[in-house]
């Protein structure tokens, strides 16, 4: 039992009296420690992380070289507020993105705190950058639950029910999802379909696109679909959007997922595992764009914190020094070839699909595609939890099982949490 003897059960019950229910806890255990790819709840049981926080500990919990740039920041000063006294970890963070970002020219980066405020933040600059109003983003598509990133966010249930009208002049069209019979063609003469029916594309101020989506199921837009649409939006005067905020920082097996495409966007919104842990963000992007913005119009109190600015400096380094880039990509080559071998004695997987270290696989019914199970992924879900494995699903159809364990991960760490899968899946019948 952990050294404060609490239990999950009485810390469940504490956060079913004091916490709406509003905010879902997927598991009912509670951490008390965490290293690399693993966690120790309050009752002493360990766990493999394939969560990640949600994508957030590419570098793993706790990395030594992280925490140890957050007590040297910790012991000089905690906060001043950028928009006061600036201070150079601020700055040191954002030459670094501008120097790593993929963007052509001259690029400039402001720091915030989360995704969705990144989001928010770059729909601000692409209006004022544009002097246009119209958005388009895509099915499927996660992009935060502050109200215009939730409103280019395409999913209804659960981020957008109840919520009323939310801000307009947002558009979505189909993310290609071939497996489940959406085509690129398909999606681009949706997107061509828009400017016929229901508005000009001398409106639209951007395209907003996750390389990779992260809620929506990890499917994957193809390096010619992103070059197709990068060819419309410079024909139209349109800016695109890379939303990076799952895909970025290594998990793909470059520092971001749009590196793999060769097309160069206009801006790049990114966080999670950016700082390792801490709450930080950011929008890079060409910097005739960032400074279309008047002074004070963009900000935020904690934007940017000193603390997140020097961990964040930390997982840059450590990235390069530990070869974190090329250990994504083989990672995500040894998660698809084991749960391939797992997937010809489960035909309730049905397709495996990954860029770098960012893998998924999908449950259906009997291996038909036109059968998604959002049941099954429950069940496993649950079952590889009591054999102490966090695993997520995701997805359009709830059906889809992420694999967002931290890059730094073991190989032993990794195959034990692989045989939990197979374990759970012959147990539940799948």
């Amino acid at each position: 039992m952990g050294s404060n003897h609490l239990t999950n059960a009485s810390l469940w019950e504490r956060r079913l009296s004091n916490v709406p229910r509003g905010v879902s806890t997927a598991y009912p255990v509670f951490a008390e420690r965490a290293l690399n790819a693993e966690i120790w709840d309050v009752e002493g049981k360990r766990y493999i992380d394939f969560g990640g926080g949600i994508g957030v500990m590419n570098t793993g919990h706790c990395h030594p070289k992280v925490i140890a740039a957050i007590h040297k920041q910790v012991d000089a000063y905690l906060h001043t507020a950028f928009q006061i006294m600036p201070y150079e970890p601020y700055i040191q963070l954002t030459e670094k993105l501008n120097e790593k970002a993929p963007i052509s020219g001259p690029k400039k980066t402001i720091l915030f705190s989360s995704g969705a405020e990144a989001l928010e933040n770059a729909v601000k600059i692409a209006r004022v950058a544009t002097g246009r109003t119209g958005f388009i983003s895509f099915t499927g598509g996660f992009h935060g639950r502050t109200m215009m990133a939730l409103a280019l966010t395409g999913k209804v249930i659960p981020y957008k029910k109840g919520f009323g009208p939310l801000p307009g002049d947002v558009y979505h069209i189909p993310f290609p999802m071939e497996y489940h019979g959406v085509s690129e063609d398909d999606s681009i003469k949706s997107l061509l379909n828009l400017f016929k029916a229901d508005i000009d594309p001398s409106r639209i101020a951007a395209i907003a696109i996750e390389p990779v989506q992260g809620e929506g199921g990890f499917y994957i837009a193809s390096p010619s679909f992103l070059k197709r649409l990068r060819a419309i939006c410079d024909e139209h005067g349109i800016l695109l959007i890379a939303d990076e905020v799952q895909s970025g920082f290594a998990r793909t097996g470059k520092l971001f997922a749009i590196e793999h495409s060769g097309i160069s966007p206009d801006m790049i919104t990114t966080a999670k595992s950016l700082a390792g842990g801490l709450p930080l963000s950011a929008v890079i992007g060409k910097a005739n764009l960032m400074d279309s913005v008047e002074p004070g119009g963009l900000g935020g109190t904690y934007a940017g914190n000193p603390v997140a600015c020097a961990a964040a400096l930390a997982v840059m380094d450590l990235i390069e020094e530990e070869n974190i880039l090329s250990q994504s990509t083989k990672l995500g080559e040894m998660l698809k070839e084991k749960l391939k071998m797992i997937q010809t004695k489960h035909k309730s997987i049905g397709e495996i699909r990954g860029l770098g270290g960012m893998v998924a696989f999908e449950l259906v019914e009997n291996g038909d595609a036109h059968k998604p199970s959002a049941d099954l992924a429950k069940k496993l879900t649950s079952k590889s939890l009591e054999h102490g494995l966090v695993l997520l699903s995701c997805g359009v159809y709830g059906n889809v099982i992420r694999i967002l364990v931290p890059i730094t991960a073991s190989e032993t760490i990794v195959n034990e949490g692989l045989a939990i899968i197979e374990k759970s899946l012959k147990e539940i019948g799948a």
